[in-house]
């Protein structure tokens, strides 16, 4: 007779389901499938024979399970399954980059020596995870096998969702078990089921012909020879359900009632009994056989729960250990207890239904005599309560009556969750806290408690709820002391913060101020939060207002020894300072970083870094101190910080005309961001890439960035000054549209009077002082003024000041200095080829009028690089500029690959697609013409031949037409 039975029974059609699911993640097409049913229908058995067939096949197979205690560890299963890589002897791969800092959450041996794992977003773990698996499984597939997700924390459900929406090109397959009550690992697999290739496999009970092929397995007998009253009587006991129907026999056999005579089995009597009682039975019956004794250990280890580690069920009964292994191998024996594979010292029940039926055997008071004896052992045999320990005596002293020690010790497990980046677990532990610290009114501990939860909420994104939770607390004087409550209402302005809430955050921090008193710590926390809500906030003197509050938070912060406080501080001035130039910028981010590594702060000292580092970029047009940051950032673990960098690269690849590098790494950096949910960076990547389509003379490509960028950024924000000048602005002057460039740079220099922004490129500083000189409305005294500003010394914005310089000197009859003043232009422009070749062309016409400079020479050269890079309009313009000096220019025919070879093959000219680009745009004939410097007839020529070759009805349809080809005429 088998204890258990040894063949998978009735699963068929599901395991044929995970080999293909198997095959398909080896070929690179990962997938998620999720088992689901109730308790004992079979799902770990299925999961392992999954297991087996995937290390058959050759995949590298990890696995964890959910907890079965009370609140869940963070990220538990997850750190599980990542154990039996450490005992492969696996070592991280270089590859994963910042990554590998990350894991450390997971993994502290992991993270990078001397750096504390960073406590980021669930999203940045989630992404470090999908990396890892996906090099693991590199060269032959990785299956992650996770049980029991009905019992998983928030943190590993978010993971696993995660994983299952991205995995559908890497070489990983994940496998969940959950049981089908509702709750969120149900929703998670039923949602992930609708998108990819995941699928939910649900496990239905066996059917008759099934349980008979289970009792014949059991039995250890042929197919058909189990006596027919023994199957009857299983299936209609157990209604299919594996588990019962083997404890059933177990049951028969034991009791005698099914009993072997001459090689076949027989039914000795009658008896009946429902499911559940007789698993309770069952269990009873084997615990009693192992003695008083053993029956105790059995106990003591049920408290625990499913799992229990051999050195604490020791302490609390006091069994020495031969004795402990005797009763040990016989509970393996008796298929009560079995080994649990991640640590040698910890075992688990068979079924989680072996330790309920355990339980259900005690009275409460027996219960809570065993928590309060467990909590003892543990909290003597791991001081500090490091890890698990924590929660897992939380619920014992709970279940011991000591509600608010457990109280204290949930609120400990919830902020060293937060501090791990785990928010959901955090506000789940804390507010079991919050339940047993208020019932029995200890209201100084539940405000502690408050001030921690509330951050944890908020990064759990739920901004209403926190607000909820503090109101009534931090208005309420006789509970607990004024700073406890100030310290509140800042946590709840930084929400409001975080939620994009400026208003609601002021109203919070003005509410903080009348609590503050004389307490300098409290009054720094307020200030540098004030500073931040003012950066945000509207208005003409927002800049200022940050500044002052900035300096006093530095200020108080550095006497009282916050330093955290003092480097957002000087973080926050040398933004500020920027405008009054380099050094004074370079100062505080300086500062800002000297006391970060003082203090140990790995974070705070990047962004110092990135900050100098910026900074140079911006003076000098070279990007190699950023790029220098950009490692440092990705080996200290700072995700978001290197994103930011590789944004910022970008965006410096568009400057310098290298459009397919821009595209490609602007392409990589916004489909991470967006998958890790960075609100920030997914605009700024959106940001960049409308400058991207606007310097490629890309218009419609430039609007749908912008528009996309306007409903990430919800109400008009500062960045919308980056849209004005570097995007639409530079588009026009690319479309020779001037006067839509002036408009747009008129509605800039407005958005910079009523809410001045931070950013240094847009535009103001350069590009609109040299269009301010070209068309007369700013001569010297103004240019000086404006040159006078520290961003008109910044590398991108003094080309353009110099090209204005030169224009002034040569109105002025002074050739020698426009010339001078022209060739220190082009050495300032040089690597800005877009904006070098757009300042020769906007100069050279009043060169031409003033008699000095080249400008013949800098049409040639403009024209043949706009025409390279196929910006029609200002091409067309050079070239007919350079007709009406009297130039005889070569007829361009190159470009007929530009056109999409439908057209081609319709007959379509190079010189009709660009009528059709335009089309596009609804511009009128006249505009069209303007813009391609040809004739209002000739305009009309092409479009009827257009109509005519594309066999469209008229000019709307026409142009509803061009509005089907994409940016490249596809």
């Amino acid at each position: 007779m088998y204890e258990r039975t040894p063949s998978l029974i009735g699963r068929q059609a599901e395991a044929a389901a995970l080999r293909r699911s198997f095959r398909a993640g080896a070929a690179r097409r990962g997938n998620a499938v999720f088992l689901l049913g109730e308790a004992g229908i079979g799902k770990t058995r299925l999961a392992q024979f999954g297991e087996a067939a995937a290390a058959e096949s050759g995949l590298v197979t990890l696995r964890g399970r959910g907890s079965t205690l009370g609140p869940s560890v963070p990220y538990r299963p997850i750190s599980e399954a990542l154990l039996a890589l450490i005992r492969t002897g696996f070592t991280l791969s270089s590859d994963l980059g910042p990554y590998r800092a990350v894991l450390g959450t997971l993994m502290p041996d992991w993270g990078r020596d001397g750096d504390a794992p960073p406590g980021g977003s669930v999203l940045l773990l989630a992404e470090a995870v999908l990396r890892l698996l996906a090099a693991v499984g590199q060269d032959r597939g990785c299956l992650l096998v996770l049980e029991d997700l009905h019992e998983a924390d928030r943190e590993t459900l978010a993971i696993v969702e995660y994983l299952a929406d991205n995995i559908d090109r890497q070489p990983v397959v994940v496998l969940g078990t959950a049981r089908t009550g509702p709750g969120p690992a149900l929703e998670l697999a039923m949602a992930a089921a609708r998108r990819g290739d995941n699928r939910v496999l649900r496990l239905g009970r066996l059917g008759q012909q099934d349980v008979a092929a289970l009792v014949a397995a059991f039995l250890d007998v042929g197919a058909g020879q189990a006596p027919a009253e023994v199957v009857d009587r299983v299936h209609a006991d157990s209604a299919g359900n594996p588990y019962y129907a083997e404890e059933i026999l177990h049951s028969m056999v034991d009791s005698g009632l099914l009993v072997r005579e001459d090689g076949q089995w027989r039914l000795t009597g009658e008896a009946r009994s429902s499911v559940p009682e007789s698993v309770v039975w069952n269990v009873a019956q084997r615990a009693e056989s192992l003695g008083e004794e053993g029956r105790s250990v059995l106990s003591a280890a049920a408290v625990l729960g499913n799992r229990f580690p051999l050195s604490v069920v020791q302490a609390m009964t006091g069994v020495g250990d031969r004795g402990l292994l005797r009763y040990l191998r016989a509970s393996v024996g008796a298929q009560l207890v079995v080994a649990d594979e991640p640590a040698p010292d910890w075992y688990a029940f068979r079924h989680p239904l072996t330790a309920e039926a355990l339980l259900a055997q005690m009275t409460p008071a027996e219960q809570a005599d065993l928590s309060r004896s467990a909590a003892d052992a543990i909290e003597r045999l791991n001081p500090g309560l490091p890890g698990r320990w924590c929660v897992l005596v939380a619920v014992l002293r709970e279940r011991a009556g000591e509600s608010v020690r457990a109280g204290e010790l949930f609120a400990e497990a919830g902020e060293r969750a937060f501090a791990v980046g785990a928010p959901g677990s955090a506000v789940d532990l804390l507010e079991r806290a919050t339940a047993l610290l208020v019932a029995h009114d200890a209201r100084e501990a539940h405000a502690r408690v408050l001030v921690s939860l509330l951050p944890a909420v908020a990064e759990a994104g739920e901004f209403e709820r926190a607000r909820r939770l503090a109101d009534g607390l931090a208005t309420r004087a006789n509970v607990v002391d004024r700073t406890t409550r100030a310290l509140l209402h800042v946590r709840l302005a930084t929400l409001a913060q975080l939620s994009g809430r400026w208003q609601a955050g002021t109203e919070q921090i003005d509410k903080a101020r009348a609590l503050v008193g004389t307490d300098a710590q409290a009054a720094a926390q307020v200030d540098i939060v004030a500073a931040g809500l003012a950066l945000e906030a509207p208005g003409e003197h927002r800049l200022l207002q940050a500044e002052q509050l900035a300096r006093r938070a530095v200020e108080t912060a550095e006497r009282v020894g916050l330093p955290s406080v003092a480097c957002q501080g000087w973080d926050l001035l040398g933004v500020l300072a920027r405008d009054r130039g380099r050094d004074a910028a370079a100062d505080c981010f300086r500062r800002a970083g000297d006391i970060a590594e003082r203090h140990g702060l790995v974070i705070p000292r990047i962004y110092a870094a990135v900050r100098l580092a910026v900074d140079d970029w911006v003076a000098d047009g070279a990007a190699t101190a950023l790029r220098r940051v950009h490692g440092e950032a990705l080996a200290a673990g700072a995700i978001v910080v290197a994103y930011n960098i590789e944004a910022m690269l970008a965006l410096d690849a568009v400057l310098t005309g290298e459009f397919d590098t821009a595209e490609r790494v602007l392409a990589e950096c916004a489909d991470a961001v967006r998958r890790l949910q960075i609100g920030s960076m997914i605009r700024y990547t959106l940001m960049t890439k409308a400058v991207l389509a606007a310097h490629r003379g890309r218009r419609q490509e430039m609007e749908d960035a912008l528009a996309e960028f306007a409903h990430h950024d919800g109400a008009p924000s500062p960045s919308r000054a980056l849209s004005l000048g570097l995007a639409r602005a530079f588009c026009a002057l690319l479309e020779e549209d001037r006067p839509l460039a002036e408009r747009e740079l008129a509605a800039l220099a407005e958005a910079e009077r009523t809410n001045p922004s931070t950013f240094q490129l847009t535009g103001r500083h350069g590009l609109a002082l040299l269009l301010d000189v070209l068309s007369g409305r700013a001569g010297w005294p103004e240019f000086r003024a404006r040159r006078a500003n520290a961003a008109a010394r910044l590398r991108w914005n003094h080309q353009f000041v110099e090209f204005a310089e030169a224009v002034l000197h040569g109105r002025d009859g002074d050739t020698g200095l426009a010339d001078a003043a022209m060739a220190r232009a082009s050495t300032t422009a040089s690597p800005f080829p877009m904006a070098h070749h757009l300042g020769l062309r906007l100069v050279a016409e009043h060169a031409a009028a003033d008699g000095w400079g080249a400008p013949q020479t800098w049409l040639r050269a403009a024209e043949t690089y706009f025409h390279a890079h196929s910006a029609v309009p200002i091409a067309s313009a050079c070239r007919a500029t350079l007709r009406t000096m009297g130039v005889v220019l070569p007829a361009r025919r190159a470009g007929i690959d530009k056109v999409p070879r439908e057209l081609r093959v319709l007959g379509v000219t190079t010189r009709e697609f660009e009528v059709l680009e335009l089309l596009a745009h609804r511009h009128s004939n006249k505009t069209i013409a303007a813009r391609l410097h040809i004739s209002h007839r000739t305009v009309e020529k092409h479009v009827a031949a257009l109509i005519t070759k594309t066999n469209r009805t008229n000019r709307t349809d026409l142009s509803d037409y061009a509005l089907t080809l994409g940016p490249d005429g596809s």
